[in-house]
């Protein structure tokens, strides 16, 4: 039996409207698949009537995959592709896998040999470096940083001198609601002569991208609580 496709299915990024972001061949895409692993069922509902209102949402299959069922038995997923259904993983928010649930998936769907297609769509962590002015070359991303103050600055540090050491640019994320205190732990720990670029609210309509030096930051009022922002530093 021929195997099914795996499609990475990105979503939106934040209220945006979907014909500036998403490329109109994904719908066509979706409207071929019936069997969907996604993070949140209900935000996965919402987008897919979204991109496909005449889509028959009860007639679709899928699976939750998340911190909460991500240890129990995700190789139950391969089950409808080996059957030869084509599959799509959406994201929360963004691109699947990439500071996302679902390489696992994939990896898996690699040892399997299913083909694995990735579909084109926002990228918080490209756009913000786009955006950012920085070496596009050469970057690194670390994820989310220790939620401890005093780790979170050690770790602050060791990325200040990774930065300059490999001449790579540094990005990193935050839960919305710890933002400010991010922000604040950059400001206290890093060379005034560090640049910093915070992207907010990236394609939606209060979009902000700002880089300065830390010594221009600490000048700057800012309120980037509880909205969805990328990290950068350089030098």
């Amino acid at each position: 039996m021929k195997k099914g496709k795996l499609y990475l299915i990105p979503s939106f990024l934040g209220e945006s409207p979907s014909e500036s972001v998403f490329p109109p061949v994904n719908a066509q895409i979706i409207k071929g698949i019936s069997h969907f692993i996604v993070e949140e069922l209900r935000t996965a509902r919402r987008f897919l009537k979204k991109v496909c209102p005449e889509i028959e949402i009860d007639s679709l299959t899928f699976y939750l995959y998340n911190e909460h069922t991500v240890k129990t038995g995700s190789e139950t997923f391969l089950e409808p592709l080996l059957n030869g259904h084509d599959t799509g993983i959406i994201s929360e928010a963004g691109t699947p896998c990439v500071a996302d649930p679902g390489s696992e998936i994939v990896r898996m769907a690699h040892a399997a040999g299913i083909q694995v297609v990735p579909l084109v769509g926002p990228s918080s962590l490209l756009l913000a470096l786009m955006a950012s002015g920085f070496n596009g070359q050469q970057f690194a991303f670390h994820g989310y940083l220790p939620i401890d103050k005093p780790a979170r600055a050690k770790r602050i540090r060791e990325i200040e001198q990774t930065m300059k050491l490999n001449n790579q640019t540094q990005i990193f994320i935050e839960t919305p609601y710890r933002n400010q205190q991010l922000l604040q732990s950059i400001l206290e720990t890093c060379n005034e002569s560090t640049l910093l670029c915070v992207a907010v609210s990236l394609t939606e309509p209060g979009e902000s991208i700002i880089t300065r030096s830390v010594k221009e930051w600490k000048k700057i009022k800012n309120d980037i609580n509880k909205k969805p922002a990328v990290f950068l530093m350089y030098f």
